[in-house]
């Protein structure tokens, strides 16, 4: 779930208790854009402003963001010593040493997840559902707690470019898991618009988006 929005200035402003585990381990205070994977393209992502809606309901805590995703990446890079080319990285053992370094700053309290398009298609959307279920236990186990919330956001939906039978399949594979699953809970994208390279949310869904995911999250 890299955010890919364009930066505005309401995306600059700091806020008191809200921060973001940098590239390197550090805490900064959670400025867009906060992921890494492609720094030439990151922007505004749906993260930041879960943070700060989280922040508004939970006034005495701070609010820790670990930004681990990998734009493009399919789900079989999601596995441990899994090599993602197009990004030079290993996104399930980065993921790892992220986790481990974050847990000295507090307590793992939700996953938010939000990938799928790469898996659209003939050869890996059968697969998808098992291999999220087992990505979605391996997570629960890093972060010490098998309740941990786990929220699946849902792909960009564009009338401009209607989805296929393979991303159909996945997306039914994604809410099939939320209705299996405890604390396991589907975040719709409807009503949500892109970029104009129809693939990414623009800056003012991805706020949206990251609203409902916390809207989701304060539910469980």
């Amino acid at each position: 779930m890299s955010g890919r929005g364009d930066v505005e200035d309401v995306d600059k402003v700091l806020h008191e208790r809200v921060f973001y585990l940098n590239r390197i381990g550090s805490i900064d205070p959670a400025i867009d854009p906060i992921h890494f994977d492609k720094p030439k393209v990151a922007g505004v992502g749906p993260g930041r402003t879960f943070g700060i809606y989280l922040s508004n309901y939970i006034k005495d805590r701070n609010v820790l963001l670990v930004p681990c995703a990998v734009g493009g990446s399919p789900i079989d890079s999601w596995k441990p010593n899994s090599f993602y080319a197009e990004n030079n990285c290993y996104p399930y053992d980065d993921m790892v040493k992220r986790i481990k370094s974050a847990s000295q700053f507090g307590r793992f309290k939700g996953i938010l997840w939000h990938q799928g398009e790469s898996d659209s298609n003939l050869k890996m959307a059968g697969s998808y559902k098992g291999k999220l279920i087992e990505l979605i236990s391996n997570v629960r186990q890093l972060t010490s707690n098998p309740q941990i919330p786990f929220l699946i956001g849902q792909m960009g939906q564009w009338p401009e470019k209607p989805w296929d039978e393979w991303r159909k399949a996945v997306n039914e594979s994604q809410i099939e898991i939320c209705n299996e699953l405890e604390n396991v809970k589907f975040v719709s994208s409807q009503g949500l618009r892109p970029k104009k390279d129809l693939i990414h949310f623009d800056s003012a869904s991805a706020r949206i988006l990251g609203e409902r995911f916390a809207k989701v999250f304060l539910n469980i």
